[in-house]
């Protein structure tokens, strides 16, 4: 049951949100979501995506925000979107306050230093009421373009290999 609901919630979340990149393309992955087998062990909530202090992070969806200030001495935000989901974002300086409505794609905060990767990196997080997803569903899909097929070459015809 648990499965299809998440699978209910990330089918909804692609509908619903137009997946603006949090950060400039291309994105560099430092560490994948990883999600807990249960609530409370060991895993990873979230993406972490390199980038270098300094860097404007963008709403990847219109919304509301739902907080905007320190969590345990680190910066952080996070969005409400209409569609029930959540956002977040830290280590940051956010540029926006809490009730503040935003657009997709408008620059609302500035990556500080942080503790929690090796290099800077965005922690970027995904909330369905309490349920952690995968925030990389939120990014659009790149579009698959069919190439067109060439006739083989003589060599290739004639069974010869480099």
């Amino acid at each position: 049951m648990t499965t299809l609901l998440l699978s209910l919630l990330l089918t909804l979340a692609q509908a619903a949100v137009p997946g603006v990149r949090p950060l400039p393309a291309p994105l560099s992955v430092a560490r994948w979501w990883d999600p807990p087998p249960t609530p409370y062990a060991a895993g990873h909530r979230g993406v972490d995506l390199s980038a270098p202090v300094g860097a404007e992070l963008r709403a990847v969806a219109a919304g509301r925000v739902h907080y905007a200030g320190p969590v345990a001495g680190r910066g952080v935000l996070s969005i409400a979107l209409p569609n029930g989901l959540r956002t977040t974002y830290e280590p940051v300086r956010p540029l926006v306050s809490e009730g503040d409505q935003v657009t997709a794609g408008q620059v609302v905060a500035i990556l500080t230093e942080g503790s929690h990767c090796p290099t800077p990196c965005l922690h970027w997080g995904l909330l369905a009421g309490e349920s952690y997803l995968n925030p990389l569903t939120l990014l659009p899909h790149p579009t698959p373009r069919l190439l067109p097929a060439y006739p083989p070459s003589p060599a290739d015809a004639r069974g010869a290999g480099p």
